[in-house]
């Protein structure tokens, strides 16, 4: 009897502390701050419109009075998506102010100049809306139609360069596409946007502290990366490999770098297997052993000189949500890849199969393989059913020599089907028979490049630290090249940007599943964030009110402190560019669902929380 009392009362205590847990865990999850959702419009017109002209349209008349800003246009927008705030919701409605730092400069006597009446309507329109707002200080290699830009490029110390030399300008769905440096601070390009920075920081310091205080975060500079030629359809691995920094400033801060990391010569060539009389006679990586003749090995580079060989493809099987592509190595279990990441030009082939979410990918580290012929054998994982067999490719590891490589012994494969001709398979990476070599100077020159673009980010973040707004969270505005598993993530080199530390806090632009689907919340945990942003956000697809909802929720819980997506300025109900941003959440705009998920974002803004 005593026994049993002591058993119940032990189960009463363990559903106390349950109810207690479960209780503590709901109201931590309702205790986090509201996600901010902070939308971005193309302000720039406002900003450089001349006063005084004849016939302007009531929206410029706004912009360009004695004592104008953007605010007016800014609540004419966001008063069409939310017409009525809701008290108690989960998130609330800001914008994001784009001060594009290159159109700010404007031509005089004396040179190139702050556009300080720009300047002026920008600090203004946080004055005159009472709105929250994130401050985005942009400034990429995306144009922005600044006339100062074709000046910088004549500048071969504000390029970017490849083995080849400087980077040309580019184009991006038919927009310019500036390949600036980031491998140097002292540089003309780096020079001008600190001038435009340090006149919107001074101006924001007059303003009164309660509305500095609207200022949630800033944003430095944006997508900010290493580059490689034809931006726009050369981020794979099928190109040549030219990577940025290869510029003569670079290459000596890439022997320091190493001096540092080695500390000796001796030390170094231990490390490399190498015999260098000393650190000035190391370049980086530049050659491909496969098509250039090298004169040491250490020369060599491609997208896997690095050590990492992407597994890649994707897979539609049809009747089956979750699925899981199975490496096999030699005929052992190596790592499970779900099908879950965004395929954006499957979905452009196959519209049939009516969603993108239909890649898989697994980055093996190669370098301590066994010199030979390897075999590597994929398999898709299906609940309830028997693994299939989807292909199989043989690589070959290879030595510095070229020797000629040996097949390793491979074991029995688990039992596996055939599969039947439901099933669409493609096996992207790697290409059978493809050799591959691993050289540790090029792992090096990546964590290198990581470094540069880590540096140039922390140069801007120490700009605005020194200023009065010193206590204002700043973010970075980073692409996730890893989330796009036909990518290289290597020519971006990102990796150390994104990587968790005090400041600047983690802003990523999230497309496709990586905005709603498990992939970027998995690597999230990973990365030990605990506070970020989304900088820009579409999924690609349609999503109904509620799984916008719970794509928002999810956000917010994991903590996500504001969500910018980019939206069309509408004046009295009208939009103001005649040409809508493809990526615009737009009730016009038919790119990608755009118009849907416009609504879909009304309706959420809409709802009370419940």
């Amino acid at each position: 009897m005593v026994a049993q009392v002591r058993r119940r009362a032990g189960c009463i205590v363990a559903v106390l502390l349950l109810a207690a847990f479960t209780a503590g865990w709901v109201g931590l999850l309702r205790s986090r701050p509201t996600l901010l959702l902070a939308p971005m419009m193309n302000l720039t017109p406002c900003l450089l419109t001349q006063a005084g002209q004849a016939d302007q349209a009531e929206w410029l008349a706004s912009c360009s009075a004695a004592d104008g800003s953007a605010a007016k246009l800014v609540e004419s927008t966001l008063r069409m998506l939310q017409p009525r705030p809701q008290a108690d919701a989960p998130w609330e409605l800001g914008y994001t102010l784009q001060a594009p730092l290159l159109a700010m400069l404007e031509h005089t006597a004396q040179g190139w100049q702050v556009n300080q009446t720009a300047v002026s309507r920008l600090v203004r329109t946080v004055r005159d809306n009472s709105r929250p707002v994130v401050l985005y200080l942009f400034s990429t290699h995306f144009s922005a139609d600044a006339p100062v830009e074709s000046a910088l490029a004549r500048d071969p110390a504000n390029l970017a360069h490849t083995q080849r030399g400087p980077l040309p300008v580019d184009t991006y769905y038919g927009q310019p596409i500036y390949p600036w440096s980031v491998a140097r601070t002292d540089n003309t390009i780096t020079h001008y946007r600190e001038r435009v920075i340090g006149a919107v920081l001074r101006e924001l310091c007059q303003l009164a502290p309660a509305q500095r205080e609207r200022i949630r975060g800033i944003t430095l500079l944006g997508e900010l990366h290493q580059l490689f030629p034809d931006f726009e359809s050369g981020m794979g691995f099928a190109s040549a490999y030219e990577i940025s920094d290869y510029s003569a400033v670079s290459a000596a801060a890439f022997r320091q770098f190493l001096q540092g990391r080695h500390r000796s010569i001796g030390a170094f060539n231990k490390f490399m297997g190498s015999d260098y009389a000393s650190f000035e006679q190391v370049d980086p990586p530049g050659k491909d052993i496969r098509h250039q003749a090298l004169t040491r090995f250490s020369e060599h580079i491609d997208a896997y000189a690095s050590g990492t060989l992407p597994i890649t493809g994707w897979v539609h099987a049809p009747g089956y949500a979750e699925s899981v592509v199975k490496v096999f190595l030699d005929g052992r279990f190596l790592a499970d890849a779900p099908v879950r990441l965004s395929r954006q030009d499957v979905r452009a082939a196959h519209p049939e199969f009516g969603t993108a979410d239909l890649g898989w990918r697994h980055d093996l580290d190669f370098r301590n393989l066994a010199v030979g012929v390897h075999r590597l054998d994929l398999a898709l994982s299906r609940p309830g059913a028997r693994l299939l067999h989807l292909g199989h490719r043989l690589i070959s590891i290879m030595d510095r020599q070229q020797s000629p490589p040996v097949s390793v012994a491979s074991i029995a494969l688990p039992a596996m089907d055939t599969p039947d001709s439901q099933l669409s398979v493609s096996i992207d990476e790697p290409r059978n028979l493809a050799a591959y070599y691993f050289n540790p100077l090029a792992q090096e020159w990546q964590l290198f490049r990581q470094a540069q673009v880590l540096h140039y980010l922390q140069h801007f973040d120490q700009l605005v630290a020194n200023s009065c707004m010193a206590h204002t969270p700043r973010y970075t505005h980073q692409i996730g090249p890893q989330f796009n598993p036909g990518w290289d993530s290597g020519k971006y080199a990102v990796e150390a940007s994104l990587q968790a530390r005090q400041s600047p806090r983690l802003g990523i632009s999230l497309y496709g599943e990586a905005s709603y689907g498990s992939s970027f919340p998995d690597w999230l945990r990973q990365s030990r964030w605990t506070r970020y942003a989304v900088t820009e956000f579409h999924p690609l697809r349609l999503l109904d009110s509620g799984q916008l909802r719970s794509v928002l929720t999810r956000h917010r819980q994991q903590g996500a402190e504001f969500l910018s997506f980019f939206l069309e300025t509408r004046w009295q109900g009208q939009r103001v560019r005649a040409v809508p941003n493809m990526f615009s959440f737009d009730p016009d705009n038919l790119h990608d669902q755009s118009g849907a998920l416009y609504a879909s974002m009304r309706d959420v803004l809409a709802q009370q929380e419940h």
